[in-house]
């Protein structure tokens, strides 16, 4: 048993000693799911590039109606995410989501762009409600017929969302 382990332990008894268990088993409820922080970014700050790149490399590939690399970048994201703690579990979970469609051997990429549009409506949900900016060069678009934004480099419009049927389908904000 480690270091940390044993006081647990130690501590739990003690507690035991002098509070009903119904109170202690709520304590430690409470305490094991207590959510984390993490590295939340600053407010004003740019989104970080941990989570944008590996998004940008799979936001590339659908426009251009690929599906290569799309589980290891999507992984990717959601390994920088967990590291961003509770405030980006959203995040997390649909890029954990995102890599299980693309696992598939034959990956349906319809199936791929709707799990792309849930990862791309959480990075906007949290960068906006940080109040966080893309990183230089990147920009936000939005797709009126997908109805989900979706961040890209560069000015001329590549909507992953439709890829090389409708490449400009969209609008930046």
């Amino acid at each position: 048993m480690m270091p940390a382990q044993m006081h647990a332990t130690k501590t739990r008894r003690h507690l035991r000693t002098f509070m009903p268990s119904w109170l202690l088993s709520m304590v430690i409820a409470g305490t094991a799911c207590a959510p984390t922080v993490g590295k939340t970014p600053d407010s004003g700050s740019a989104m970080p590039s941990t989570i944008i790149e590996p998004y940008l490399a799979i936001e590339d590939a659908l426009a251009d109606d690929r599906t290569d690399n799309i589980k290891a970048n999507a992984g990717n994201i959601a390994t920088a995410a967990t590291a961003l703690g509770a405030p980006a579990m959203k995040i997390d979970t649909a890029a954990l989501q995102l890599s299980a469609a693309a696992e598939a051997a034959e990956p349906d990429i319809e199936k791929i762009r709707e799990r792309f549009g849930v990862l791309s409506e959480a990075i906007d949900t949290y960068m906006t409600g940080l109040k966080l900016t893309p990183p230089e060069g990147v920009r936000v678009a939005y797709c009126p017929m997908a109805k989900k934004p979706w961040l890209q480099r560069g000015d001329a419009l590549a909507n992953p969302y439709y890829g090389k049927d409708m490449p400009t389908c969209g609008s930046f904000r």
